[in-house]
C-alpha cells in the first residue's frame, strides 16, 4: 500500500489548552483498563533510570547529558503505550502481548525515529562530556561537588549555558516528537511526513502544547524527586494521553491504517 505523499503535512486542527486536561482523563482510563500492561513499561523506565543514574555516580562528567538524552528518546518508549490506547479504542482489550508486539513490528518510520532521537541523544552526551572537560578545572569527584562548583564558583555560568543548550535541544525534539511516534503507529504515513506534521501540530497550537510539554516537565521533575519511582505511573500516563493528544489534533482522513 503506498505511503501517503511524504513531504506534506497532514492537516491539524487547533485545540484549545483545556483539552489537555481531557487528554490526561483519557490516557487515566486506558492506564486502568490496562493496569498491567501500563505500569509495566513504567516500571521499565524506572529501572532505566536507576542504570543511568548508577552510571552517572562513577562518571560523573557524563551525569547531565546522560540523563537528559536518557529522556530524549522517551517518546519512542511509549510506543507500547500507544499501541494499549490504539487497541482500547478499537474496543480490544490488550495486553503485554501487545506490547511485545508493538515492537516486533517492521515499522520501519518508528525505527528512523527512534535511531534520530538516540542519535541526538548520543550527540548531547558527548557535547555535554566536552563542555565540562573544557570548562572544569576544578578536581571533582562527585555529582554534589559538580553541583556545588557550578553554582558557587562559576556564578551558574556553565550551568546556564549547558541548560539554555538543553533547552534548546529539547525544544526541537519536542516538535518533531509531540504527535510523530503514535502518528506512525496508526497510519501509512512515511518518517519525514510524520516530523513534519508534529511540528506543525505544535506551531499551530503553541499555546496547547507548550501547556502540555510544561505538564511533561513537571512529571519528570516529580518523577527524579521520587527516586525514580514516579516514573511508573507518570510514563503510562503520559504515553497514553500523547495518543489521545495526536488523535485530536492530527486530521488522518483518507490516509490508510498501517494495521488492521
Amino acid at each position: 500500500m503506498a505511503l501517503a505523499a511524504d513531504r506534506v503535512p497532514l492537516p491539524v486542527r487547533h485545540v484549545p489548552p483545556r483539552q489537555v486536561w481531557h487528554w490526561l482523563a483519557l490516557g487515566w482510563a486506558d492506564l486502568r483498563a490496562a493496569p498491567v500492561a501500563s505500569l509495566a513499561q513504567g516500571l521499565a523506565v524506572t529501572v532505566g533510570g536507576w542504570l543511568v543514574i548508577g552510571i552517572a555516580q562513577q562518571y560523573w562528567w557524563l551525569a547531565p547529558g546522560a540523563i537528559s538524552g536518557f529522556l530524549l528518546v522517551g517518546p519512542i518508549l511509549c510506543t507500547g503505550l500507544y499501541e494499549l490506547s490504539r487497541l482500547r479504542a478499537r474496543g480490544e482489550r490488550p495486553g503485554l502481548t501487545d506490547v511485545v508486539n508493538a515492537w516486533r513490528r517492521d515499522s520501519r518510520p518508528l525505527v528512523r525515529l527512534g535511531l534520530l532521537l538516540l542519535g541526538l541523544g548520543s550527540l548531547w552526551v558527548l557535547f555535554s562530556a566536552l563542555l565540562f572537560w573544557l570548562f572544569v578545572s576544578t578536581p571533582i569527584r562527585s555529582p554534589v561537588e559538580f553541583l556545588r562548583y557550578a553554582a558557587i564558583e562559576q556564578g551558574n555560568l556553565l550551568f546556564a549555558l549547558w541548560a539554555v543548550v538543553g533547552g534548546m535541544g529539547a525544544a526541537l525534539v519536542f516538535a518533531l516528537a509531540a504527535v510523530s511516534p503514535p502518528l506512525m503507529l496508526g497510519r501509512m504515513v512515511g518518517f519525514r511526513q510524520a516530523l513534519l506534521t508534529s511540528a506543525r501540530a505544535v506551531g499551530e497550537n503553541p499555546l496547547t502544547m507548550a501547556l502540555w510539554a510544561s505538564l511533561i516537565l513537571a512529571a519528570i521533575v516529580l518523577s527524579f524527586a521520587t527516586a525514580m519511582l514516579g516514573f511508573i505511573v507518570a510514563v503510562p500516563l503520559i504515553g497514553h494521553a500523547t495518543w489521545h493528544a495526536y488523535k485530536e489534533i492530527v486530521v488522518t482522513d483518507g490516509v490508510p491504517l498501517r494495521y488492521e
